[in-house]
């Protein structure tokens, strides 16, 4: 038995990327899952892939009454709920002094007005279960990335809000964590400079963090398991870095030291 069976999980975004990687693993951990995304195709080419235990709603994360019907939804086909995870996103490659008031409208609801309808929709059933909250945030809500300036911000309120969520449900025994995945290849599918949001993030030319090789999608499935199963049972209001080390401080590459071997 997985240290999840049992489990009836909500995976926001999880048609793709770290969305998918999460789901895949918590079904292997004897999961039961619903995703949710946007794009219906993508949707029934990743419910197939995931096979039995999984299916597949179309929602808009940014839409408070498709948010409230795919939770309402997700109840009835998996009999409760026991963990929320909040992984749509979207992002735009602007400065943020050059975003658009209208990437600004897109960025904000998805990221953070998405999450929090999320979780207040969740909130009755998670009560229910005594279930947990898993909120994606990003290694650029620790330390800002000028680049994806606005982007940085909403992970920034997400890390807060995964906080005060933790206060709100502590009474009802809901737990609220929050992980922030440092350089993950491949990178976010919605991720894009103005006027062309769905570019997506084109390479993996990053620069490497202190263990020597960028994330991969199942090293944030690996936490975001840990976070649901009942080994993290007073575990609660955390904020946990997935990056290899990469916020631990500055690195002098050209001047560091070579490994031990």
């Amino acid at each position: 038995m997985g240290s999840l069976t049992g489990k009836r999980a909500l995976i926001t975004g999880g048609t793709t990327g770290l969305g998918l990687a999460i789901a895949e693993r918590f079904l292997a951990e004897g999961a039961q899952v619903v995703i949710t995304g946007r794009d219906r195709e993508l949707g029934a080419s990743a419910e197939q892939a995931l096979g039995h235990g999984a299916r597949f709603i179309a929602a808009d994360a940014a839409d408070a009454d498709t948010v409230a019907w795919s939770v309402d939804t997700t109840v009835e086909h998996l009999g409760g709920l026991d963990v929320l995870v909040n992984n749509a996103g979207v992002g735009v490659t602007a400065r943020l002094i050059e975003t658009p008031q209208s990437d600004y409208d897109r960025v904000m609801n998805v990221n953070v007005r998405g999450y929090l309808l999320y979780a207040q929709n969740a909130y009755p059933h998670l009560a229910r279960s005594k279930g947990s909250m898993i909120h994606i945030a990003s290694d650029a809500g620790i330390w800002g990335e000028q680049s994806i300036g606005l982007y940085s911000v909403t992970k920034a309120a997400v890390v807060m809000m995964g906080k005060i969520l933790a206060l709100d449900g502590g009474p009802d025994g809901v737990r609220s964590n929050v992980l922030c995945p440092g350089d993950i290849w491949p990178g976010m599918r919605h991720m894009g400079p103005p006027g062309d949001h769905d570019r997506g993030e084109e390479d993996g030319s990053w620069p490497l963090p202190p263990l020597g090789r960028l994330g991969q999608a199942r090293d944030v499935a690996a936490a975001a398991v840990f976070f649901a199963s009942a080994d993290a049972e007073f575990i609660t209001g955390t904020v946990l870095l997935v990056d290899g080390g990469m916020t631990a401080g500055y690195q002098q590459r050209e001047h560091s030291l070579p490994a031990y071997h």
